[in-house]
């Protein structure tokens, strides 16, 4: 005999419209009541409630079967009631019934849009009175009906309808439209992508138990709300699986939807299925009744071929199928009401605190300005220790050394970056930088992928460069001499990577200045519509001061493309210096020659005459002065001196 995942004796309880047994009934009405407060106020648009959510594709028979467990018969005309979530609840009691619904707006609308929705409320004197509400609630809402043909087709706000009085269950439930699985002249393709929507945004929910509700004559893997059940309950621990419409398959079916039925098939789900005979077309336009509906229903599975199935009777029907929901939602909303009473403790307390960070209220232009300077004054201190340095003055947890909280160290910050300037200035800042043959092969690959400006060159290649631009610069000047055009292009050459790295330094330095002040303003105002308003003119300051500061690093820039000028002592220094170390270097060649081909390695100079003018003789024929050379060394200890004076300013 094929079983079901849940016990049989659920389908022991007394009849649905009877007393209630041993259910507790005062404690479930206390748990579906104080979920219901929180979701009317809006709660659930921030934490997760416990609920029931019966969902499907269109034609599914999805009406059909929350009429039967909720005795509320739902009008058909126009598919109205499904072109918003509805949720019921039901509480049973011995008193007369009352009938109450309202809308609970979506987190969408504006304060006005809310102010309306909210404040409908009707009482309904049967559920003949139904149909006229849900028209009145589309007409509120803006949806598309029978009242007008312009709006969108589907609203993601809420009908309720609150029923009360002798119903035989406890049990609150969320209808949602169908889904569409292709668009038509009716519904576009708009309309089907705003179902789609409002149906993930129910079942992504943790605390929400999937009533998913599937045709016997389709693939039931390949339908939609399984394929969406399996995307948000991968392990299928939050899904009931509902079967209407047994008496459509195709005859010789009854093996394949009784394993299904049962949990044994392919689709397999921890909640396991149900299977439900919803009326038929001819049965609901002759008015069957609830209790017509359940007998036929129970005469339906008592008849081959389903007799033959041994299917579970706790899991056959829309009897069994309500007690077991109550049962269910009760579960629940035990399991999950200390989360939520957590939830809202930890949500209570963040709005506490926000209304308290929001200070005073402001009703007035004084207070305004009250608020304004407080926060200016607020501003300034803080701003005032980051920019001298003094951590330790005011707000210390604010100045905190972690990682965290370094970028508010804003002087420190700074100071780092200046030396990551001139480090930068120091290493790359020269377009050409002699270096020996072995760093250069050793460092030609890296220079070529991080540094695209600088290129690293031997002496000789150095001197090679400077004396290509020596010929193409000559003017009136003397053999031996170079020009002032000379060393104004190699200076304007040499420096043209500045630009760039002053350009980047500009931007960093504007960049941790506006993270720090955003950090402060949202510091001292945590009120977002202050600090945002705030931040929007001081945002706006911000970017003058870094379009003046551009403006004046283009000045500079535009001052160095003159003819290199300099009163600093430091570059005579430096050519002074080049100059000797010049001649010490030929001087110390032509010793070395004179030494290794006249002397045969070997030289002793006496006072004789005769060995001093030899001497000298062989060091006159090797210290030979090329015009061009000479001009080119010149030029190159000029551009040194030159390169070294500007690039320390």
């Amino acid at each position: 005999m094929l079983t079901s995942p849940m016990p049989t004796q659920e389908a022991q309880f007394p009849d649905p419209r009877g007393p209630l047994g041993g259910l507790n009934s005062a404690r479930s009405t206390s748990r579906l009541e104080q979920i219901a407060r929180l979701r009317a106020r809006g709660i659930g648009d921030h934490i997760g409630l416990p609920q029931l959510v019966v969902c499907g594709d269109q034609s599914a028979g999805k009406s059909s079967v929350l009429e039967g467990v909720t005795g509320i018969p739902f009008p058909r005309q126009d598919g109205l009631c499904t072109r918003f979530p509805t949720e019921i609840l039901l509480e049973h009691s011995s008193e007369d019934e009352i009938i109450n619904a309202s809308i609970i707006p979506s987190r969408n609308r504006t304060d006005d849009e809310r102010r309306s929705l909210v404040s409908f409320h009707r009482r309904l004197q049967s559920f003949q009175d139904l149909p006229v509400v849900i028209e009145e609630v589309s007409r509120l809402m803006g949806v598309r009906g029978a009242h007008s043909e312009v709006g969108p087709a589907f609203g993601p706000d809420v009908l309720r309808i609150e029923v009360r009085g002798p119903v035989g269950l406890h049990l609150s439930i969320v209808d949602v439209p169908g889904l569409i699985s292709v668009p038509n002249e009716e519904q576009t393709d708009d309309d089907v992508q705003t179902v789609h929507r409002l149906v993930d945004d129910y079942i992504s929910d943790p605390r929400t138990i999937i009533l998913a509700v599937v045709q016997a004559g389709n693939d039931i893997a390949n339908q939609s709300i399984i394929k969406k059940a399996r995307q948000f309950d991968k392990d299928g621990e939050r899904t009931v699986g509902i079967i209407t419409k047994p008496d459509l398959i195709n005859q010789g079916s009854e093996r394949r939807i009784a394993l299904l039925a049962s949990n044994k098939d392919s689709t397999k789900l921890k909640l396991g299925f149900f299977l439900v005979k919803n009326p038929a077309p001819n049965e609901l336009t002759r008015g069957v009744t609830s209790e017509q509906r359940q007998r036929e229903e129970i005469q339906y599975f008592h008849a081959p071929p389903w007799k033959e199935q041994s299917l579970d009777p706790g899991r056959l029907g829309i009897v069994a199928l309500r007690k077991y929901l109550q049962k269910l939602l009760d579960r629940h909303i035990e399991k999950e009401l200390p989360k939520v009473r957590s939830d809202v403790r930890k949500l209570l307390e963040q709005t506490e605190f926000n209304l308290v960070t929001m200070g005073e209220e402001r009703d007035s232009p004084y207070k305004m300005r009250m608020l304004l300077t407080r926060l200016a004054m607020a501003f300034h201190q803080l701003v005032t220790s980051t920019l001298n340095g003094t951590y330790d003055d005011l707000d210390k947890s604010f100045f905190a050394s972690d990682n965290e909280h370094m970028s508010r160290r804003l002087r420190a910050n700074i100071q780092n970056l200046n030396t990551q300037f001139a480090d930068t200035m120091r290493e790359r800042g020269a377009k050409r930088r002699i270096t020996t043959a072995s760093e250069g092969d050793q460092d030609d690959s890296e220079s070529s992928e991080s540094d695209e400006d600088q290129i690293l060159v031997t002496e000789t290649e150095m001197k090679g460069w400077i004396r290509q631009v020596y010929q193409v610069s000559r003017g009136k000047e003397l053999p031996g001499t170079y020009n002032y055009v000379l060393l104004a292009e190699l200076f304007h050459e040499q420096s043209s990577p500045w630009i760039n790295i002053a350009q980047d330094h500009l931007y960093s330095i504007g960049k941790i200045v506006r993270n720090l002040v955003e950090t402060v303003v949202h510091h001292i105002s945590p009120d977002t519509n202050v600090s945002d308003e705030i931040m929007e003119l001081v945002g706006t300051n911000l970017q003058e001061n870094m379009n003046r500061a551009t403006e004046e690093l283009n000045k500079l820039w535009q001052d160095e493309q003159h003819h290199p000028v300099t009163y600093n002592h430091y570059f005579t220094d430096n050519i002074q210096k080049a100059r000797e170390q010049g001649t010490k270097d030929v001087v110390k060649k032509a010793l070395i020659e004179t030494r290794e081909q006249d002397w045969n390695g070997r030289m002793h100079i006496s006072n004789v005459q005769m060995d001093m003018d030899r001497f000298l003789a062989g060091l006159q024929q090797r210290v030979q002065v090329n015009m061009t050379e000479q001009a080119c060394a010149e030029a190159l200890s000029g551009l040194q001196a030159y390169y070294k004076v500007r690039v320390r300013v």
